[in-house]
């Protein structure tokens, strides 16, 4: 055997075994993918639990996420940087996202618990036939307030906490559109408005609030409700929900002249790897048993019809919040405002903010 022959020999061989060895990385890399998850997620919006018991029963390694804001969700699926195969945006950014392209349709057929959801909660306008999304958990913003502080008196409107009374009392949860939509629904505005007169009115209004306001801040307001350090919050309502348990001298009530309806829903962002996992891990949530687990660690409110049948009467008879159909009537769900009003919505707020320094 010549030199030449040699060498060719050779080279085949090195080309042979780098061919092979490409070809197990990528063996392996479709492995892992097929048996990972990756899922985006509000902080502390499941039970850890039902995640390891997910894992348990289908063999699927679970990669889990958290974001604080539906801006900061949509700008990481949108930069791209992690494939994520669940997320669980708010309404108005399922309708954004949707608008993007960066949802993947819903499989069905492969959700067969989906019959379990509320009607009522199906077939909303920001997802027609729920072709994205589907349905995870629901409640209003409200007023949450310390009846022992308040010395007896009631709050059960949005103009009660402009009272000289509440100097330095009161906590707003940081978010512009729960803000700006307070300010608005004082005034009898829709929370949705476009209206630049209204808006400004509304931003002039809150600014005369400052005096009262103790702190603008998130998770934090938890805190501060339990140890008596304020006398009122506005809040999400499965945060007074979560405070309330621990203490039973506080109220949370809807106000009168409107408030914001929510949704948040679980989708399947564009750039999933996992489709198959990500509709098993869909359709084990909508399991009313684990429903209703998540629900009673999480506090907020199911839309799984059956899964209040495995939680406490006291619990979903409370209507506060299981409020009925006809207490929701009057409560709005927050649109789309798109790019340049929700940028001025979120320059009134930041004026607003600095007003409070």
């Amino acid at each position: 055997m010549n030199k030449l022959t040699r060498a060719f020999i050779a080279v085949f061989v090195v080309a042979f075994l780098l061919m092979y060895a490409v070809s197990e990385l990528n063996g392996s890399d479709r492995k892992t993918a097929g048996n990972t998850l990756t899922i985006y997620n509000w902080g502390d919006y499941i039970d850890p639990e039902l995640i390891g018991q997910f894992e348990k029963e289908t063999g699927v390694k679970v990669i889990y996420e958290t974001f604080d804001s539906n801006e900061a969700m949509m700008t990481k699926i949108e930069q791209g940087g992690t494939a994520y195969d669940i997320a669980v945006p708010s309404e108005y950014a399922i309708d954004k996202m949707k608008k993007a392209n960066q949802l993947l349709p819903l499989d069905h057929s492969k959700l067969p618990n989906l019959k379990y959801i509320d009607k009522r909660f199906m077939d909303l306008p920001f997802d027609p036939h729920n072709k994205y999304s589907i349905p995870y958990f629901w409640g209003t913003v409200g007023i949450i307030y310390n009846k022992d502080l308040m010395k007896g008196k009631e709050i059960k409107a949005w103009n009660d906490l402009w009272s000289p009374e509440l100097r330095n009392n009161i906590l707003l949860v940081d978010g512009a559109r729960e803000v700006m939509g307070m300010g608005l629904n004082s005034l009898h505005y829709s929370l949705n408005d476009k209206n630049k007169e209204h808006l400004l009115e509304a931003k002039r209004k809150l600014d005369e609030l400052t005096p009262n306001i103790k702190a603008i801040i998130g998770d934090e307001i938890r805190l501060l409700m339990e140890n008596d350090e304020a006398a009122v919050g506005v809040v999400w309502s499965g945060t007074a929900s979560e405070i309330m348990w621990e203490k039973d001298n506080l109220e949370y009530v809807v106000p009168e002249e409107g408030s914001n309806l929510w949704f948040d829903n679980m989708v399947i962002p564009k750039t999933a790897k996992n489709l198959k996992a990500a509709h098993q891990f869909i359709n084990f949530m909508l399991d009313p048993k684990i429903a209703a687990r998540n629900a009673e660690y999480v506090g907020y409110s199911t839309p799984n019809q059956k899964a209040l049948e495995h939680m406490p009467k006291d619990v979903v008879n409370d209507k506060r919040f299981y409020p009925s159909p006809e207490q929701t009537e009057h409560l709005e769900v927050y649109e789309n405002l798109g790019a340049d009003m929700l940028a001025y919505y979120n320059e009134l707020y930041l004026q607003f903010k600095m007003h409070k320094k």
